[in-house]
């Protein structure tokens, strides 16, 4: 039914270990074969090509669904139906930056600080003379084909590049004075087949999935027996996504409590309802969870 585009490069890894938690593992023969399967009724082809090309063919329809960042539908000025982000990128789950950075010593502040006929070097020509142009800066953009940081100053006057952390520029000797676009990875589709009645449920399960597997990320399934006089000081120290599930245990010997909690914190968390009266924790992953 759906044919699926995913990106190639760095998001690559992160997009195929989403789609392992989600029960929907990509399988190809090979880590630089272009072509791939997932063992699913609601796929039927599945491409990994460049994040760069993903908004545009799935705009023109060759594809009904894509995973790219919202840097590159931006940049192409693709025609696609968002259904949201996905948040996560190269490394964390932060978004990524399209940034203007110039010279640590520039005396530059923001972007309206900047001279009219500078360069600027950038892998994103659209977005950054889009850019320009509304602040109404005359500006010379020249495409990059990588290590972009590396031609100031003798090559160009300033940079728009991508970040996520911000320490290859710091590390360049520059400094981020503007940003253009906070980018997440986003699931995308062609509009005619978001319109589809057909597609679109389909769509909205592999969507489901996929979110339910985010929103796991970083937590725990805390069960625990507690007695009854000590319910109330416990349910007190659990950081509950939601209200705990507490069922009264058998022969009225006290209460069994679950709760969604987050990962970090569970070193300091368990000892503590210990102390408090707690008894059989069992700390257990999650793989998804859907609302």
């Amino acid at each position: 039914m759906l044919k699926l585009v995913l990106p190639k490069g760095s998001l690559e890894k992160a997009t195929l270990e989403l789609f392992e938690a989600a029960d929907l593992a990509v399988n190809r023969s090979s880590s630089v074969d272009y072509r791939a399967t997932v063992d699913d009724p609601r796929i039927i082809d599945v491409r990994i090509l460049r994040p760069q090309e993903i908004p545009l063919y799935v705009a023109e329809g060759l594809f009904d669904l894509g995973i790219t960042g919202r840097d590159w539908v931006e940049e192409t000025g693709a025609d696609v139906v968002s259904l949201g982000e996905l948040k996560y990128s190269k490394a964390t789950s932060n978004p990524v930056r399209i940034v203007v950075a110039v010279q640590q010593d520039s005396p530059a502040t923001s972007v309206n600080d900047l001279a009219h006929g500078l360069r600027v070097s950038t892998e994103y020509p659209n977005l950054t003379r889009r850019f320009f142009a509304d602040r109404g800066i005359d500006a010379d953009i020249r495409l990059s084909y990588g290590a972009t940081e590396a031609k100031i100053p003798d090559i160009v006057d300033c940079v728009v590049d991508i970040t996520e952390t911000g320490r290859a520029l710091r590390a360049a000797g520059l400094k981020i004075i503007d940003t253009i676009v906070t980018s997440y990875t986003e699931l995308v589709a062609n509009p005619a087949a978001a319109a589809d009645p057909a597609k679109a449920h389909a769509m909205a399960q592999l969507r489901t999935l996929l979110m339910g597997s985010l929103d796991a990320r970083g937590r725990v399934l805390l069960k625990l027996n507690v007695p009854k006089d000590r319910l109330d000081a416990v349910i007190a120290e659990m950081p509950a996504a939601k209200s705990p599930t507490v069922n009264e245990l058998y022969g009225d010997s006290g209460y069994a409590v679950e709760s969604v909690v987050p990962k970090a914190g569970i070193n300091t968390l368990i000892p503590r309802l210990l102390e408090l009266g707690a008894s059989d924790i069992l700390e257990m992953p999650i793989l998804k969870i859907i609302p």
